[in-house]
C-alpha cells in the first residue's frame, strides 16, 4: 500500500512538474487570456449582486508608455532590472514589519506578482507561497525580463474588474496605453497596493503623495532589460 501512494504521488508529481513547464513556456509567446484572479473576482460581483464584468485588453510592451514601465518599478520593484525573481532584504523588512504589528507591507517583487496573478490563487499560506517561489523561478528561467514585464502589465488588477494598462488607461485616463503621462503613470503605479480602494484620478491626498514619490524616483530608472 505503501508503495502504491508513493508511486502515485510521484507520478502527481511528475506530471505537475511537466504541466507547469508547459505552461510557462507556452506563456512565453502567448498571451494570457485570463488569471485566476479575474474569475474570483467575477464571481465576488455575482454574489454581491453585481453585474458580471471585466476589462482586459492585451497589448505588447511596445504599446505600453515607458513612462508606466518605469512608474510601476520605481513604486513595486527597483531591482526589478538586476535581480533573480526574489529581493531577499525586502522580504526580511516586510516579514519584521508585519511581526511588529505595523501596517502590512509586502515584499514580493515584480516578477512574484507576476508568477502569483497568472498561475496561482490569492491567500497567504504556505502553500500558495511555496508554489510562487517555484512559479517565479520559473518564469525568470524560462521568460525575458521584457516578457515578465509585458505580462505583468497585461494582467494586475488596477481597478475594480480592470485588468492590465490599456483597460487600466482608457478607464482612468481615456486613452490608450501608449500615451500615458509621466503623472498619468505614477496614478496608476500609486494605486496598486489596493487598486478597488484608491482612485488614479481625483485621488486622495495619500495617494497625490505616493504619486509625487513615484515621479521623483522614475527619473533614476532606466529601461535596460538587458542589463
Amino acid at each position: 500500500m505503501f508503495k502504491k501512494i508513493f508511486r502515485f504521488l510521484f507520478k502527481a508529481f511528475l506530471w505537475f512538474i511537466a504541466l507547469s513547464v508547459f505552461f510557462v513556456l507556452v506563456f512565453r509567446f502567448v498571451p494570457v487570456p485570463f488569471t485566476p484572479l479575474m474569475i474570483s473576482r467575477a464571481f465576488e460581483q455575482k454574489e454581491n449582486g453585481k453585474e458580471m464584468t471585466s476589462s482586459h485588453d492585451w497589448v505588447p510592451l511596445e504599446e505600453i508608455s515607458p513612462n508606466l514601465q518605469k512608474a510601476v518599478i520605481a513604486s513595486e520593484d527597483d531591482l526589478f532590472l538586476t535581480h533573480n525573481g526574489f529581493n531577499f532584504d525586502a522580504m526580511y523588512k516586510a516579514y519584521k514589519n508585519n511581526k511588529k504589528g505595523k501596517k502590512i507591507k509586502g515584499g514580493s517583487t515584480i516578477s512574484q506578482q507576476t508568477a502569483k496573478n497568472v498561475f496561482l490563487w490569492q491567500g497567504r499560506s504556505y502553500l500558495r507561497k511555496g508554489l510562487e517561489a517555484y512559479f517565479t523561478v520559473l518564469i525568470e528561467m524560462l521568460w525575458s525580463k521584457e516578457r515578465i514585464m509585458e505580462v505583468y502589465l497585461n494582467s494586475i488588477e488596477m481597478a475594480d474588474g480592470v485588468y492590465g494598462a490599456q483597460a487600466a488607461a482608457q478607464h482612468w485616463y481615456g486613452k490608450d496605453a501608449k500615451d500615458l503621462t509621466k503623472y498619468e503613470a505614477a496614478g496608476i503605479a500609486a494605486i496598486l497596493p489596493n487598486p478597488r480602494r484608491f482612485r488614479a484620478t481625483r485621488s486622495s491626498g495619500y495617494t497625490e503623495r505616493r504619486k509625487g514619490r513615484i515621479i521623483k524616483l522614475m527619473r533614476y530608472v532606466k529601461l535596460d532589460y538587458e542589463q
